[in-house]
């Protein structure tokens, strides 16, 4: 069959095939789900941690430390996302994806966000000062963003190179909070911060975050800041 008339015939099925959708309660598997038109409907969080201004490192950097502080970055959040029952779902370049389910899915959520902020600070930073010199080199910047809905999970592609796809709300807003400015390390939207845990939004008596207006999407609620939560 000629590409054209196989794409034809694969889109035409796509549209026209009757949607198979199920309720889950755990991050689904990439062989859970059937290439067609099967999902998988969960009610997640989602976190997206991102490198700020990495153009520009791989640009005034060699590879070797651009790839040194990609990974350093990476490993730190993964393992912080895991620590607090966060599922990854994907790797894109310099950023990483994570998911939580259950009752206490957004604390956990935003705890992993100030986790990652206190490790490039006290961590990461470290680590590259003492091996190039305090200063030396492109200067680590990144953002979190998190949100909180209902998604459907589908899986995408050609047999062979396939990948879950997470299709709603939360998905979308959490890359698009990642993208905001590097001055506040660490944004969640309103549905996120109205029902975290107390001690996720004030320290000692003080907010720990400032509610602005997101121009970009109605002019909607969302909160930013610059705290972050030591690791044990």
């Amino acid at each position: 069959m000629a590409l054209k008339e196989g794409l034809n015939s694969e889109v035409a099925t796509i549209f026209r095939s009757a949607w198979t959708e199920r309720d889950g309660t755990v991050v689904p598997a990439d062989d859970s789900i059937k290439l067609g038109n099967d999902a998988v409907k969960l009610d997640a969080t989602v976190l997206y941690a991102d490198m700020a201004d990495s153009t520009r490192m791989v640009k005034a950097s060699s590879e070797q430390f651009a790839a040194e502080l990609y990974k350093a970055f990476l490993h730190c959040a993964a393992k912080i996302i895991k620590a607090h029952d966060g599922t990854i779902t994907a790797y894109d370049g310099d950023r990483i994806m994570g998911v939580y389910l259950g009752d206490s899915k957004n604390t956990r959520a935003v705890k992993t966000a100030l986790k990652i902020n206190w490790a490039v600070k006290n961590i990461i930073k470290p680590a590259q000062d003492r091996q190039y010199g305090e200063g030396k080199g492109h200067q680590l910047r990144h953002v979190v963003g998190v949100d909180t809905s209902a998604l459907l999970v589908a899986r995408t592609g050609v047999r062979g190179a396939n990948d879950l796809v997470w299709v709603g709300r939360a998905a979308n807003f959490a890359a698009k909070l990642a993208a905001l400015p590097d001055a506040y390390p660490t944004y969640i939207t309103r549905g996120v911060y109205s029902v975290m845990n107390e001690a996720c939004r004030t320290t000692e008596g003080k907010s720990m975050w400032e509610a602005v207006s997101w121009s970009e999407f109605d002019r909607s609620t969302i909160y930013r800041s610059t705290w972050w939560w030591p690791l044990s």
